[in-house]
């Protein structure tokens, strides 16, 4: 017999209007899956969501449990009014880690899906900021069953808590042209690094790694990573200057103004010149493009708008940045530049940048307070004593003219300077 609805007023109002809704894909499990049990459980769900929205009150709390030999990776959520929904009473969920650039093939998703389906609610969540596919709705009697069996076929636990969490890397130059290094071996070489830290929360607060492939930051990394890999180029941007007038005279066909050529310089003007940050471009009478290159800050810009006409250099690297982070004690953090440009070609150059990643992880440990990020242990300690820290040189190209910053100060430069080489010379006669 089917099992009775609960009423959902307040929920199917979110429903109207042209926007996709979520409460229509909850109400399509409930009535027409194929499994009772999952059906039950979608109804249940939606009781008490329905019961929040009247009382404006959540109704979930934690609690601790993992699966076997692991600490973290799960969310526990216990349901404080499971006496008036009992089918969706323990609605815990699986953080569980994609592949690195998040490439699957349609059998890998099937077989996930089937797994889920066979113990937990159907509710699945791709990708988000955490970097995981989202597991949402397993009770305690089923959860182990569900992490053995994709254990089983390759698959394993993201991080929750304390710990290195999932890594996170852009889909590079398999879809993209602006790819500047290899992002995939980045994220696998630091995820192989620290999969025990992910697994053994014992940090004093979360440590996320993101990895993009050039400065459009795909993944966010800047502002929501501890540590962000960032690929880049140190050379000149190069110019197809048949494309650039190419690109004005299509500019100008697309505005309904075909072979118009003052009107597709207008336009290249209005959104591609005026719109450098440093005014680095400069556009001829002959239609070709000069850029002063000393001056670009690779806000690409330029590069997505024109594709074919302008692509990165060839001496390509990355850039690392530390210490980004939403809003937690001081609130929102952008990572700050601790290494300008490094390359990533030879295994040793992996090895450096896993070696760095450690030296931060084991001196934030030691220093960061609890329930601190590392971008705020920098904030509290001042970035001097953080590079010296983890064995970073400071580097003139971590910032750029900061004589013509009028809040800096200029005055006793000169002598902290001569002070810090001389305390390098001592350290190094003393080695």
């Amino acid at each position: 017999m089917a099992t009775k609805h609960y009423p959902t007023p307040m929920l199917d109002v979110l429903e109207e209007g042209e926007w996709p809704s979520f409460i229509s894909g909850f109400k399509a499990l409930r009535d027409n899956h194929p499994s009772e049990r999952i059906r039950n459980t979608i109804n249940s769900l939606l009781g008490q969501l329905e019961h929040s929205y009247e009382t404006r009150m959540g109704y979930w709390k934690g609690g601790t449990i993992s699966v076997f030999g692991y600490g973290g990776g799960i969310i526990p959520r216990f349901s404080e009014i499971g006496h008036m929904f009992p089918d969706s009473k323990e609605f815990h969920t699986l953080r569980v880690q994609p592949p690195a650039g998040n490439y699957y093939t349609t059998d890998m998703l099937r077989q996930l899906a089937d797994s889920w389906e066979k113990w937990g609610s159907g509710l699945q969540t791709f990708h988000g900021q955490t970097g995981n596919i989202m597991f949402i709705g397993a009770d305690s009697k089923n959860y182990q069953p569900f992490f053995d069996e994709i254990n089983e076929y390759g698959w394993d636990l993201g991080g929750a808590g304390p710990c290195v969490r999932t890594g996170m890397s852009c889909v590079g130059s398999a879809r993209c042209e602006m790819s500047n290094c290899n992002e995939q071996a980045i994220h696998r070489h630091l995820l192989n690094t620290f999969t025990d830290d992910v697994h053994r929360p014992a940090l004093p607060y979360k440590f996320k790694f993101k990895v993009s492939g050039c400065p459009n930051d795909c993944q966010n990394s800047i502002e929501r990573s501890d540590f962000a890999v960032i690929g880049t180029w140190r050379d000149d941007i190069k110019i197809d200057q048949a494309e650039v007038k190419n690109a004005i005279m299509k500019k100008a066909a697309e505005i309904g103004k075909e072979g118009d050529r003052s009107a597709g310089r207008h336009y290249m003007f209005d959104n591609v010149i005026s719109r450098c940050p440093t005014g680095a471009m400069k556009l001829n009478e002959d239609d070709t493009l000069v850029i002063d290159n000393s001056n670009c800050v690779r806000c690409m810009h330029c590069l997505n708008v024109m594709p074919k006409a302008l692509h990165v250099g060839d001496d390509k690297g990355v850039t690392i940045l530390m210490g980004g982070k939403r809003t937690l004690k001081i609130g929102d953090l952008m990572g700050t530049v601790v290494v300008p440009f490094m390359k990533l070609e030879t295994a040793d150059d992996y090895e450096r940048l896993v070696e760095m990643a450690q030296n931060v992880i084991d001196f934030w440990a030691e220093n960061g307070l609890e329930h601190e990020r590392c971008g705020e242990m920098i904030e509290r300690i001042g970035l001097v004593n953080f590079l010296e820290g983890v064995g970073i040189d400071p580097d003139p190209n971590m910032i750029k003219q900061p004589r013509n910053i009028s809040y800096v100060r200029m005055d006793g430069w000169d002598e902290a300077a001569q002070a810090w080489f001389n305390r390098k010379r001592a350290e190094k006669s003393a080695a």
